[in-house]
């Protein structure tokens, strides 16, 4: 045998061995030191799982290294900006539908190798997840990142409270916007204007889009129309909407208002600051950490979103998606060990909802026994099964601004609804417009 092919020979063997390994594939390195940094938003339960999945995925595979960040899920967005538009952005991170949209939209995130995570295929990957769930990390068929937490809200209810008040929880529950109103009437308490005790109110902050653009489209108005070319679809429906929100705020009934701090912080304190409050099934998490003799009794329980009593199809809270993503601009061994990095993470979905009560839209974790035995796991299931993703777009943070600005001029300028829904509507135009 001639010397030089003894040595391609020596050389295609070798090369075997290190892809047994694992250690190269389709000529990437990855047996080099690699150091992983990743962002995510403040969790503290969150935060103790996955550096324990960290710790982990590290001991079986001792060339990486992981730096575990995280920051307030305000700050989160302005952040990553920042830091993609210098080139300086994290090897992995986390947000919702809402801000991700423009990363996918900009290609700064990976594409999704299906091989890098030992799958033979795309569509292996989306067969694991419920119809949706990836839509907005989908761009000409490739898939941009991995559902961290899957959330819907519906109304989380003390019946002490209510009982308190002369009213029958099991009976009384809201079941309409109207109810909604007429019940928060009968138990806000007050100290002159000022709001001691709410009733129920909504969570404002980010959640416009997801918890308020239902209640238009219950009623049959659109945000956008479906060929994604006219803003504001059916004044009736909107203009109702904002005469609802202008009655709730303080130069109406006075129920509560965005300069209150959030029911979803004060809920599970039980100490009479608010009866009802909108969240996810991780607010359970919560209250059994802040307030575990609240969370062990039975004076709370879950009802489904409210409709409106002349809604013309059933539209439950929209769902919220976080996503884990990888830097589409570091090397491409990097985001070989990221994907598998989430992958992993991800991969212990029954974890993230012992433990933290997050929901990851996996078929294998719905049919589970593990959420069916989760309190009132039937309540968010059923109005899931009716949900969609909130709305996204490249431009989708702008058009949640410009909500939170028409809602707040009904409320808290007492502005007139036909004026705020008319500028309302030129505003988000012209953001569709330069999209």
């Amino acid at each position: 045998m001639k010397k030089s092919v003894v040595i391609v020979l020596v050389l295609i063997l070798a090369m075997m061995s290190i892809t047994a390994k694992g250690q190269v594939e389709k000529g990437v390195d990855l047996s080099s030191p690699v150091k992983l940094v990743l962002w995510t938003h403040d969790d503290p339960n969150r935060s103790v799982l996955e550096k324990e999945l960290i710790e982990k995925f590290v001991a079986l595979n001792p060339n990486v290294s992981v730096d575990y960040q995280t920051y307030p899920s305000g700050k989160m967005a302005e952040l990553l900006t920042v830091a993609f538009s210098t080139g300086e952005g994290p090897d992995v991170f986390n947000q919702s539908q809402s801000v991700i949209r423009q990363f996918v939209v900009e290609g700064q995130v990976s594409a999704l190798n299906p091989s890098w995570i030992g799958l033979k295929s795309i569509d292996e990957m989306k067969n694991r997840y419920l119809p949706g769930a990836l839509d907005a990390v989908t761009l000409d068929g490739n898939i941009h990142g991995m559902p961290l937490e899957y959330t819907n809200l519906a109304v989380y209810l003390n019946k002490r409270l209510f009982r308190e008040a002369g009213l029958d929880p099991d009976k009384d529950y809201p079941k309409t916007w109207e109810d909604m109103m007429e019940i928060s009437s009968k138990l806000v308490k007050y100290n002159g204007d000022i709001i001691l005790s709410r009733g129920f109110d909504f969570r404002y902050a980010t959640y416009y889009l997801m918890e308020m653009l239902p209640m238009v489209e219950q009623m049959g108005g659109k945000l956008v129309s479906d060929d994604g070319k006219t803003a504001v679809i059916n004044d009736a429906a909107w203009l109702k909407f904002f005469d609802y929100m202008k009655m709730w705020g303080p130069y109406g009934k006075n129920l509560g208002g965005p300069t209150y701090v959030s029911v979803s912080k004060v809920f599970d304190s039980n100490d009479g600051q608010v009866a009802m409050s909108e969240s996810g099934l991780y607010q359970q998490a919560r209250m059994r950490s802040s307030n575990p003799s609240f969370y062990e009794s039975d004076d709370w329980m879950v009802i489904p979103y409210p409709q409106w009593e002349d809604a013309v199809q059933k539209v439950p809270c929209h769902v919220s998606c976080h996503y884990y993503m990888v830097n589409g601009n570091t090397p491409e061994a990097k985001q070989v060990w990221s994907w598998r990095l989430v992958d992993f993470m991800l991969s212990h979905s029954e974890d993230y909802l012992k433990r933290v009560n997050l929901v990851q839209p996996t078929h294998v974790l719905f049919e589970s026994d593990t959420f069916k035995a989760m309190p009132y796991s039937d309540v968010f299931k059923s109005d899931l099964d009716h949900a969609t993703l909130t709305f996204y777009s490249g431009n989708s943070s702008a058009i949640i601004e410009k909500m939170k600005q028409a809602v707040e001029a009904v409320m808290m300028q007492n502005q007139d609804s036909e004026t705020v829904l008319k500028n309302f509507r030129r505003q988000v135009q012209l953001i569709i417009d330069e999209e």
